[in-house]
């Protein structure tokens, strides 16, 4: 069998910032190429409500629901029919997520610039907040987690979820889903999935008789497919978004000290979620590259999800690249942006120090990238598609504004009258400096 992995060799060769985003692997399809689709889609819902998000449904979904929010009684139901050892983990997982996102809240700060004269920044959370989860190959109640700790951390007060439809349910949100959104006490839950749920949530949905039936939200945030990272581009503006968190990516920047073995693992559990998954080891041991397709070799045809994995380590968006070193190694992974970048190398934690750009950064043999799809207590939210290089993953930050409350009293602003002047003036804009002038007349 031919390798997994196909290699990009960069020995030798030196290259700038510009040059490294051209050559690290990237998919072909990206969000751009599918705007086209999403947007006339996000229109038509836009449009026609709740009844494009039913006619979207039942076209990619296959089911057709004239009631898109979920009973309250079925998201309490379900979690008393949930597996014991899910609900404990998801417990855990509650648990670290809540430690970690509390403590991210910032405070408010207020400057004394003069007698009398105060700068307070306030941090206000947004009112309301549309959480996406996605569920097409796999349900992740963890993504539940994700999304809705931070935004009731940062004390957002009205937070919907929606997630796709499940055939296997009657068209229902899949249970362990409504479980995890029962124990977050969270029942504002829609079984809509895709860029129509995002296009839903972004203007609101009224049906046919002009009954509200999906109030229209602040900001939208949680990983989907390529779509559901479009129809978020489409509607940034119209709403707040966390970030295009698309089909998963994970780099692996190792050396001769990582374990193969280890490294394989990571690799193959990434590329389980999707075809479209990026898997990208970064090296200057080619015996580690070889060590690590030997693994890949035996490991891949044992997996529950072959198929699924094998075609995205064989995708574009995948390979091996070599480097002359780790310094070069680390200027690869800073041009490739990966949504997870795990750094197994001597001296890790220096190393991970060094590195600019990832969505989230996981440090040694033993921080592997599932245990921040799960119990690390850090969000799984994350960036993709090199856009890691100017935003940052899902946080309480996401949820929450920076208000300056500006108060100074007559003397504190008596003492900056000629400033304020000179600057109007220079402005061509006399009409600011008369409107302090005019309190002292």
């Amino acid at each position: 069998m031919s390798p997994y992995l196909r290699r990009t060799d960069l020995r030798g060769q030196t290259l700038d910032a510009m040059a490294l985003r051209a050559v690290v692997p990237r998919a072909d399809v990206d969000v751009a190429t599918t705007m086209a689709t999403v947007a006339p889609l996000c229109e038509d819902v836009r449009v026609r409500g709740a009844a494009a998000v039913r006619d979207y449904t039942e076209r990619f979904d296959g089911v057709r629901s004239e009631h898109l929010r979920v009973p309250v009684a079925d998201v309490r139901a379900a979690l008393e029919t949930v597996d014991p050892d899910v609900r404990a983990a998801l417990e855990e997982t509650i648990r670290r997520a809540r430690l970690v996102h509390e403590d991210q809240r910032p405070s408010d700060t207020t400057t004394r610039l003069a007698p009398g004269g105060t700068v307070t920044e306030r941090w206000i959370p947004v009112g309301r907040v549309g959480l996406y989860v996605p569920g097409g190959r796999a349900v992740y109640p963890s993504s539940v987690v994700m999304n809705v700790v931070a935004a009731q951390a940062a004390g957002v007060l009205s937070i919907a979820v929606t997630t796709p439809p499940q055939k296997e349910f009657g068209g229902a949100a899949h249970p362990t889903i409504l479980a995890a959104c029962a124990l977050l006490g969270v029942e504002e839950v829609y079984a809509v999935g895709g860029a129509q749920a995002v296009a839903m949530f972004a203007y609101g949905a009224r049906d046919e008789a002009g009954e509200l039936v999906v109030a229209p939200v602040d900001v939208v945030t949680g990983p989907g497919n390529i779509f559901v990272a479009s129809a978020k581009r489409y509607v940034q503006g119209t709403v707040g978004i966390d970030s295009e968190a698309g089909p998963t990516e994970i780099a692996v920047l190792a050396d001769d000290t990582a374990d193969p073995v280890h490294v394989a693992a990571d690799l193959i559990s990434q590329a389980e979620h999707d075809p479209m998954a990026a898997a990208v080891l970064v090296t200057p041991s080619p015996a580690l590259a070889d060590a690590v397709e030997a693994a890949l070799a035996v490991r891949v045809p044992a997996s529950k999800h072959a198929e699924r994995i094998e075609e995205a380590l064989r995708g574009k968006q995948s390979a091996i690249v070599l480097v002359d070193d780790l310094d070069t190694g680390l200027a690869v992974v800073d041009a490739y942006a990966a949504e997870h970048l795990e750094v197994q190398t001597a001296d890790a934690a220096a190393v991970a120090a060094r590195v600019r750009n990832a969505g989230a950064v996981f440090v040694g043999a033993h921080s592997p990238v599932s245990l921040g799809d799960y119990c690390a207590g850090s969000n799984h939210v994350l960036p993709t598609g090199g856009t890691a290089l100017h935003t940052g993953g899902l946080s309480v930050q996401t949820f929450l504004r920076g208000v300056h409350v500006v108060d100074y009293d007559a003397d504190a602003l008596r003492e900056v009258v000629a400033h304020v002047v000179a600057l109007a003036e220079s402005e061509d804009l006399p009409a600011h400096g008369q409107a302090v002038t005019a309190r002292f007349s």
